[in-house]
């Protein structure tokens, strides 16, 4: 499952191959994703803040999409719509991102709103940290159309 979504992600969004996002583990909780700092370097020796942000908003969009896929909708469209973005603290490792997955309850809701308007908005909310250190906080609300 996570395979064929690093695919995916590889083949429509070329950035995340570039990046080498890779996806390690999903249970009903969360979604980890982590890049290695190599690719993702800027001229200070720590993470780029556009790979930084590039992580948390595809990771946030992949729990979207996995969860929408569970619901039994291939093909739905799913788009940020609004986001904020805060950088706490420098990445100077490998950029680790926990994703928070959406609770029974939120999809229960997101699910009846498909049904029936086709259309739904959910928020996800994604963090990168380093050690336990919080390094970057990510809030986005995402619309999906089937």
């Amino acid at each position: 499952m996570l395979e064929d979504l690093e695919k995916k992600l590889y083949s429509e969004i070329p950035l995340t191959k570039y990046m080498q996002l890779k996806f390690t583990s999903v249970d009903e909780k969360k979604l980890i994703s982590t890049a290695p700092l190599t690719p993702n370097i800027n001229d200070k020796g720590t993470a780029f803040a556009g790979s930084l942000s590039t992580l948390v908003t595809i990771s946030a969009w992949s729990a979207c999409y996995l969860t929408v896929k569970e619901l039994a909708y291939e093909n739905a469209m799913i788009a940020v719509i609004k986001s904020d973005t805060a950088y706490r603290a420098p990445v100077t490792n490998t950029l680790y991102c926990e994703t928070t997955l959406p609770t029974e309850d939120e999809i229960n809701i997101l699910k009846n709103k498909l049904i029936n308007k086709k259309s739904a908005s959910i928020k996800i909310n994604s963090k990168i940290f380093q050690d336990d250190t919080l390094c970057v906080e990510f809030k986005g609300v995402y619309v999906i159309k089937v």
